[in-house]
């Protein structure tokens, strides 16, 4: 894929810090993954603050999204492939 942008996401969460969307993700999701700044996704690699959450309910992912000078989202992409590569890794 390469451009989240691109992608059809909903944001769950929008103009937060990174820290308020990792709680967001831990609160609202049972399936939770920690990953270290640069992990890919969607062939794009996320960049925050250590560790990275990012959930997973039913065939979704939900991680943070960092647009820099716009602030931090938690959207949530379908994506079979990405929560078995997630699952698969074990994080």
């Amino acid at each position: 894929m390469g451009c989240i942008e691109l992608m059809d996401y909903t944001i769950l969460l929008s103009h937060t810090s990174f820290k308020e969307g990792r709680e967001f993700i831990k609160v609202n999701f049972k399936e939770v993954y920690a990953v270290e700044p640069g992990y890919k996704i969607f062939d794009v690699y996320l960049i925050g603050l250590s560790p990275i959450v990012i959930g997973v309910e039913d065939d979704c992912v939900i991680f943070p999204y960092v647009k820099p000078c716009h602030g931090t989202f938690v959207i949530r992409i379908e994506s079979d492939e990405e929560v078995e590569n997630l699952r698969s890794a074990g994080n």
